[in-house]
Formats: C-alpha cells, structure tokens, sequence
C-alpha cells in the first residue's frame, strides 16, 4: 500500500514543505518510511477555508446523506485490509489482534452513528405551539431543534490509532450531525492516518459531497495545533491525550477573540475501592483482575485503574502481597512510541517513600493516604502498568479519600451484600458520582462499550467538560448547538420542526414525547 507522506486538504495530496519527521517502528525503533512535513500557516488555513465553505452543504444535507458517508468510510477502511493493520502494528507495537478489534470498533461505531444520522430524532426538536388567548399574555410558537456548530479540528490519539484516531469517534460523531473535520494526525503514527485519510477522501468523493468536507494535516510541533485551534474557521475541538497539551489548546481556544469549546479527554486515575467483605472473601481473584486490567495494553488505556484504596488489615496485606506477585510475572512489553516509554520509566523512578511491590515491567507500589495526600505528585496519572495500592486506616476513610480526588473518568468499587448494605457504602457511591462519569461495580474500567449509555467523560481534569461523552452516541452533542424558531410559518420551518413532522421524528410537543403530527398529538 503506497504512501505519499502529504497531506490530504480537500481531497488533494499536498505539501508545501519537506518531511521533517518519520513514524518508527515501535519495536525495533528503526525509521519507517516516507517522511512527513509539518504543515504550513498556509496549509492550515486552506484546510479550514475548505471545511467552512464545505459547511453549508453537510449542515444542509438530510441524515440519509450524512449516514451514507459514515457507512461509506466503514466500508472503505475494511477495503483497506490487512496493510492497515501491518502499518499500525509498525507504528504502534500493538498486536495485531489489538488492531483487528480496533478496526472492528472504529467501523461499527460509524455504523452505529450512521443510524442515529438517518433516524434524525437527535436534533431533539421541541415545539411549544402558540396559546394566543393564554392570559395575561399570549404565548408565540416556539420550536427549538440541535443544529451542527461548524468545523471541527480533531486530534488523533496515540494509544487507539484507528478508534479514537481520523476516523474514530470524534470524526463520526461531528460528521454525524453535519460538521466538516479537519484532523491533526498524531505523530506517531502518520501512515496510519494517510491510509485511513484516503479512503476517508474515496468515501465523501463517492458520497457527491464537498472535498473540503474532510482533511487531513501532519505535524509534531506545538505550533500546528495551536494554529489549528486558533483559525477563525475552527468552531470545536476534539482531543484525546495529555494533561498538557489539552490544557494548553483549552486556553488557546478560550484565548481567541471568539472563543470556542474544546472537549478534551486528559488525565485519570480511575481509583479503585476494595471494601472489606469483599477483599476478605474474594481479595485474590480481585488482584488477578486487577492485574489484568493495569496491565491491560501495556497500561496505556486511558481507563486504567492507577489508583487502588483499601483499610489496613491483614486482608488488604495478602492482597498486596499477592498483586505484588502477579505483577510481578508480566512480561516486557512494547509501548507506543519511545517517549511514552521514556516517560514511563522517568515517572516510576522519580516515585520517593513508596513501599514496592513490583519493579519489574509491571509496577505496583503502596503508601498510606496520609502521604499519597500530602504528595501532589503521586496524584498524577502515570501511563503505562503501573498501579499504587492506597491503605486508609478505617472504612470511613474511603469515603474521605474519594473527597480528596480530583474529577476522574472512572471509579470502581467491589463489594459483596455486607459491604453495599453499609451505610459508609452509600457515602462512598454518594461521594463518587460528584469525582467520575461512571461508576464500576464488582469490575474493572478497562474497555468501554461504544452504546448509547456509556459515559466517558468527567469532571476536571479528566475532561475539560463533563456534561459530554467522547463515546457513545450522546458524543454528537459536542459538536451541535440549539436554535429557538419563534413565529416562523411551517414553510420556513426546518423539516424537522414542520407540523406534519415529515422526518417522522420523536418530538417534544408541549412536554410530551410523541411521532405525531401537530393536531394530532
């Protein structure tokens, strides 16, 4: 599968400047080829220009047209084969199996997308019909409906290089709702992303739309993606990565003379919760499942379980001991690029007073909460297998240490009957649901189902917004906004609030969800 090391603006293959940077190969470090350039002022500014004048005919387009382009793209990245994942598995070292469920995801969930684009009833139409002999005052007719917010930027992650990456669920979601993307691909992984930009390109061309509804731009430096963030033309943000970099584009964004949102996924901990029955009847098949899923792809999921909080006893003593053993028997194995490793090995030594467990590829060390407490630095999200055993002195103390938490995507709790009748245990679950966007019960947060239901996001620094998921399909709200047509007649109504509902949408007319027509309801 032939690679041009452009970039894709509008369906064309370009570049103004030379390459000036490569993917590796994760596991032999050696250089791939080609090489790629980082894109200009220039290059940023085409992309955007394109995506804003592409915006007036996606935002107009019915949810047939927008379903069949995502169902398009799925079907183009299957075609892709197995030179795709050769590609990924170069640039990543994730086993090819990894990739192959990844693939399978990235295009189901665009399937999944392209069903609620066709059904419609997202736009959450809500109509209010004039009362005009209400008293004191008349009512006018009101009818508000979600519409698409303008280009969006995407940044590709480096751990999903096809799921959360051009055409993951970023991309899905805003082109759902009637949004051109731009996305800045992730270093790490460039002929990855120029193989899927192809037939991202192959699939809006077969689909009749604008070219400019979809590009993609490399780059590494800094400046490409404050640019990105910046332009005039740049309406949202998506982003999954790190606490650094997301916070640096949020405030460039919110920097701009319009500011404009950015929902980016950053940084977790996902605690963990051992309550003593529990831990006392079933504390060894919990550390097997905890090992598992801290070490779970290397320990680079952003749902990884990094922090683990028990009351002393000798119960929580067995299960340390016995987590300690368990990873202490994983093998190396291959992180994503080499500064992520780095990274890793820099974070795991620079860890002071902690008793270990595991120093080997596996990580596992305890402390008390007192001095996780007064340590701001183990309260930082270390990525890769490593986890830290917490040890509160009494039950209470859970509940006490959840207060402290920053906002977090996850939090677990394992209980049996005894546990979950306590009243502490319904503190704890109280406390919680105000630190994560979901709640995990009797499991493990690694793996999130791509479902109408999932929550994957939470409270700062978890995410810049918690109100919004990066998975599942309330993801498509990110990237809408609500308008209120007031006194319009029905033939300058968008279809979806017209009276005889031609869309067959689920409406909420006058607070009562119904298919009905107007008069009919």
């Amino acid at each position: 599968m032939a690679l041009s090391g452009l970039h894709r603006i509008a369906g064309q293959a370009r570049a103004a400047a030379a390459p000036r940077f490569h993917g590796i190969d994760a596991t032999t470090q050696a250089r791939l080829e080609p090489g790629y350039p980082e894109a200009t002022p220039e290059e940023i500014d085409s992309a955007l220009r394109e995506a804003a004048g592409a915006f007036e005919v996606l935002a107009a387009a019915d949810g047939e047209t927008r379903a069949a382009l995502l169902e398009a793209i799925a079907r183009e990245i299957e075609t892709l084969g197995d030179g795709l994942l050769a590609r990924a598995h170069a640039e990543t070292g994730l086993p090819l199996a990894r990739l192959t469920g990844e693939r399978g995801r990235t295009c189901a969930q665009l399937r999944l997308f392209a069903q609620v684009a066709r059904e419609g009833s997202w736009v959450d139409a809500r109509i209010d019909p004039a009362l005009p002999q209400r008293q004191p005052l008349p009512r006018p007719d009101l009818r508000r409906m979600l519409q698409p917010i303008g280009p969006v930027v995407v940044f590709g992650a480096s751990n999903f290089p096809l799921a959360f990456s051009v055409a993951g669920g970023d991309t899905a979601s805003a082109l759902a709702t009637g949004n051109p993307v731009v996305v800045k691909a992730h270093p790490a992984h460039p002929g990855t992303s120029e193989l899927v930009a192809d037939a991202v390109d192959r699939a809006v061309a077969a689909c009749g739309l604008p070219a400019g509804t979809f590009s993609l731009l490399h780059g590494r430096e800094p400046r490409t993606g404050l640019d990105l963030v910046r332009h005039p033309d740049t309406c949202a943000v998506g982003f999954t990565g790190s606490h650094t970099a997301g916070r640096a584009l949020f405030d460039a964004a919110a920097a701009r003379p319009r500011p404009i949102p950015v929902f980016a996924e950053m940084s977790s901990l996902n605690p963990v919760f051992l309550l003593s029955s529990a831990l006392a009847a079933r504390g060894s098949t919990i550390a097997e499942g905890l090992k598992q899923s801290f070490t779970l792809g290397v320990g680079q999921f952003c749902t990884k379980p990094g922090v683990v909080i028990g009351v002393a006893s000798p119960a929580w003593d067995a299960f340390a001991a016995r987590l300690g053993e368990l990873a202490r028997s994983v093998p190396a194995g291959t992180m994503l690029h080499a500064g992520i490793a780095g990274a890793f090995a820099e974070s795991t030594a620079d860890l002071r007073d902690v008793e270990w467990l595991s120093k080997g590829p596996a990580a596992a060390a305890r402390v008390s909460a007192a001095r996780f407490l007064d340590d701001p630095t183990l309260h930082r999200e270390i990525f890769g297998p490593f986890t830290l055993l917490v040890t509160v002195p009494d039950a209470a103390g859970l509940t006490s240490f959840a207060r402290a938490l920053d906002g977090q995507l996850t939090a677990t709790v394992h209980g049996d009957a005894d546990d979950l009748s306590a009243p502490a245990t319904a503190d704890l679950l109280r406390t919680l649901g105000q630190r994560a966007g979901r709640i995990v019960l009797n499991g493990f947060p690694t793996g999130v189902e791509v479902a109408p239901a999932m929550q994957h996001g939470g409270p700062y620094p978890s995410t810049t917004d918690s109100r919004f998921t990066s998975v599942g399909t309330a993801a498509l709200a990110r990237f809408v906004r609500p308008v209120c047509y007031q006194d319009f007649p029905d033939s300058l109504r968008p279809p979806a609030l017209q009276d005889a509902n031609p869309l067959g949408l689920m409406r909420l007319v006058n607070g009562a969800p119904t298919r009905a027509t107007l008069g009919t309801a």
